[in-house]
């Protein structure tokens, strides 16, 4: 079985960045936002972490590296 290609998920979303809050649609449905809250605090997220008030962001190009990164064989 070949790998996901996540690269797709970027041509899709409207924006640069993926609030964390949005992470469960922009993922479709593979990660929770509080899953992504929970692997922040352990230092285990993906890089490039913003805050803006109380919201939280990532790179899009992050995230996707980031899921390519958690892919299980």
């Amino acid at each position: 079985m070949s790998k996901p290609d996540f690269s797709i998920l970027a041509k899709t979303w409207p924006s640069p960045f993926v609030a964390r809050t949005e992470v469960r649609n922009f993922s479709g449905g593979l990660i929770d936002s509080k899953t992504l809250a929970n692997m922040d605090s352990q230092g285990a997220g993906p890089e490039g972490r913003f805050r803006i008030g109380r919201k939280i962001g990532y790179p899009v190009q992050s995230v996707i590296k980031w899921l390519e990164g958690r892919l299980a064989e």
